[in-house]
């Protein structure tokens, strides 16, 4: 019989999309004039709600069978595959750019953000969700039953202070976002991982009303700092 993780799995997509949703237009950057693009599409609901939406948006995906699914689920979409940290876009390519629950798989976030930082237009912004390493390493230990196997898929969290000094030493200032992440979604990957007594927690602790360099999650506005 499987498991309550892979039952999860196989009923969702990937990502907490209504926050997600509410981080975008929270900060007030979408415009249907504005070229997109998504790092981490995956499969492609976040990507699907707005091209229907009439947006100028493209996603890219290091995974075949997560653009595979996400083919299954929406049909075609402006959306390829990459094998590298070279993003297949010229200079100066787009306003905005997305990475949702991404930034913790990349292994080098400097040649990460250096790519991004190359494509981004010069108003241009860079809206990411991110664990925070304070708290999912807790989460990811119980959820592995490791100290260490957890490393191999997040291995480049970062706390509240990291996140603001890597974007700066790329010369991004960020901007963090209260977004609430307790929704349907978010407790059934409670329950999936830790059971009944993950969801009883969650009922005691209110983590989005925890002190932000404690949420489990942070929204990211970056901007590139201007040139005087």
């Amino acid at each position: 019989m499987p498991s309550q993780k892979k039952q999860f799995e196989k009923r969702n997509e990937y990502g907490n999309f209504s926050s997600n949703i509410l981080f975008i237009e929270k900060t007030g950057l979408l415009a249907k004039e504005k070229k997109i693009l998504e790092i981490g599409c995956g499969t492609c609901s976040l990507l699907s709600h707005f091209v229907r939406q009439g947006f100028d948006i493209c996603g890219v995906d290091v995974n075949s069978e997560y653009l595979a699914r996400g083919k299954e689920l929406h049909g075609e979409l402006p959306c390829k595959l990459v094998t590298s940290e070279r993003l297949p876009f010229p200079d100066n390519s787009f306003d905005l750019v997305f990475g949702f629950d991404v930034f913790e798989h990349i292994p080098d976030t400097d040649a990460h953000l250096k790519e991004v930082s190359r494509i981004l237009r010069e108003d241009g912004a860079y809206l990411i969700q991110t664990p925070n390493k304070w708290t999912n390493v807790i989460f990811e230990t119980i959820r592995w039953k490791s100290l260490t196997s957890w490393k191999g898929e997040h291995c480049s969290l970062h706390s509240y202070f990291e996140l603001k000094k890597r974007f700066r030493n790329h010369q991004f200032l960020i901007e963090y976002y209260d977004i609430p992440i307790v929704t349907e979604f978010f407790v059934e990957k409670v329950r999936s991982y830790l059971g009944s007594l993950g969801v009883f927690l969650l009922k005691i602790v209110n983590i989005d009303k925890l002190p932000y360099f404690l949420r489990t999650n942070f929204y990211v506005k970056a901007e590139r700092i201007k040139k005087s």
